[in-house]
């Protein structure tokens, strides 16, 4: 029974209490519970529960942890040197290109891993015995290993250039960052899309057998449609991981916005007052990206909630 259904209840056996002059029992205390426990079910259906709703007064905080934290850092800045914001303000279009160059990064691995994933993970509910170990076997290698050391695999193992002999084409490292990126998500989408599959009821798969559809065609017209709504929440939270993810690849010499601003702090004479409120200011960033995709998850998962 909802907490709406059980406010109304309530409502309805106090008014008859009323009407008949009958004595009223503790029933009516519960009153203001049940209404305040149906808003918070009213409210967590649109917010999801657990998850903080931001609110002006989460905005102020925020910006005034920024303010404050900037004007600690100004009050020590000594005189002529330039000040916190004038330099935040000079160099934001130099790390905003840094941050987009982030969310390219993070675009190619996840297309490149969602690509790879969903191909290993059919291999995981494959009939041939060989098939199914080995690629099981390969999703838990990567879905277990360090994800820098992985970047550093790819950094290094891949060639720099390719000599087709008539012609040279050089392999950047951002292009290794997004190989190297994408193996670890290959990996974990491959565990979403075999656990997605084995969540369907056998007893579709024994229908459409009955029905003469081979196991193509159960799998791609009967099991693998209705996996995509069950998949699509934890991919998007797979790419929201994978985005805060993508400053790994400054240790091996991306330049993203990581990389830069250790290049803003070379350029404004090394100063160390300076990392503080550059750090939080592209975690600012970050937030402000990642935020709506954890929304939307939590809003899918409640949409596409399995009913028993």
């Amino acid at each position: 029974m909802g907490y709406e259904q059980l406010g109304k209840e309530i409502k309805t056996t106090r008014l008859r209490g009323l009407t008949m002059k009958e004595k009223t029992t503790d029933l009516p205390v519960l009153l203001p519970a049940a209404q305040r426990l149906a808003a918070l079910d009213k409210r967590n259906q649109v917010w999801g529960f657990g998850l903080m709703r931001p609110s002006k007064l989460h905005l102020v905080i925020m910006a005034s942890s920024f303010l404050v934290l900037t004007g600690l850092v100004h009050a020590k800045t000594k005189p002529g040197e330039q000040s916190i914001i004038d330099i935040l303000i000079e160099w934001t279009p130099f790390l905003f290109e840094g941050f987009l160059f982030n969310i390219l990064i993070s675009a190619l691995s996840m297309l490149l891993g969602t690509f790879a994933g969903a191909a290993l993970g059919l291999m995981q509910i494959s009939l041939i015995p060989a098939v199914k170990h080995s690629s099981w076997f390969v999703t838990q290698f990567f879905r277990n290993a360090p994800w820098l050391c992985l970047l550093f695999f790819a950094m290094f193992m891949l060639p720099f250039q390719f000599d087709l002999g008539f012609v040279v084409i050089p392999f950047p490292d951002w292009l290794k960052a997004v190989i190297g990126l994408s193996l670890p998500i290959m990996a974990n989408i491959s565990e979403i899309v075999r656990g997605s599959i084995q969540s369907i009821p056998n007893g579709q798969w024994e229908a459409a057998e009955s029905l003469a559809f081979n196991r193509r065609q159960q799998l791609w017209q009967i099991i693998l449609p209705q996996c995509v709504k069950r998949m699509i929440p934890p991919w998007m939270n797979w790419y929201a991981i994978l985005t805060m993810a993508t400053v790994l690849a400054s240790v091996v010499g991306v330049n993203e916005v990581m990389a830069r601003v250790s290049q803003v702090s070379a350029a404004s004479g090394g100063r160390v007052d300076l990392l503080a409120p550059i750090y939080f200011y592209i975690m600012t960033w970050f937030f402000i990206y990642t935020y709506p995709i954890a929304r939307l998850t939590v809003l899918l998962e409640r949409k596409f909630a399995v009913k028993s």
